[in-house]
């Protein structure tokens, strides 16, 4: 029996909690998966900027996704974790979640643009929204996250 192979292109996502929210990451950006661990503050850095870690010899700047989203500030727990990204041509950078769920396979079908209020400053870190099961899961749009990171940076040098 031939196999009909369908050709909606499926994505992998990490899903992770913030609060009672579910967000998606693109598995694509995602390098690591670590417990959380000491932190070492940076001076002068934004609310969000929670300092660096040390990740098998590489220093890690890390982000609360909370902080950054206008959450309250995060609670760290036995879940917790600080999810390792990587853009293609930037280095790693951590973000805190308060728990990673699963991992769900997408196809276009499932992804919906979402309408959003072109003045909320979340929209623009948001790909979209996943159906997956019964509940919603917000996809971020990491490159929008971790890149405006990297403009203020550069407005400050």
């Amino acid at each position: 029996m031939e196999e009909h192979v369908s050709s909606k292109e499926i994505k992998q996502y990490i899903v992770v909690k913030l609060g009672n929210e579910q967000y998606g990451i693109d598995i694509q950006y995602v390098d690591n998966i670590v417990r959380m661990q000491r932190i070492t503050r940076v001076p002068k850095a934004q609310e969000y900027f929670k300092g660096v870690i040390n990740l098998r010899g590489e220093i890690v700047p890390v982000m609360s996704l909370r902080l950054k989203f206008g959450l309250d500030p995060d609670e760290i727990t036995g879940k917790t974790r600080i999810l390792i990204l990587k853009l293609e041509q930037q280095s790693l950078v951590g973000i805190i979640v308060d728990e990673v769920k699963e991992v769900v396979n997408l196809d276009e079908d499932s992804i919906g643009k979402g309408s959003y209020d072109a003045n909320d400053e979340r929209a623009m870190y948001l790909a979209g929204i996943g159906k997956h099961n019964d509940g919603l899961i917000s996809l971020l749009n990491i490159a929008g996250i971790i890149v405006e990171k990297e403009k203020e940076k550069e407005k400050e040098a």
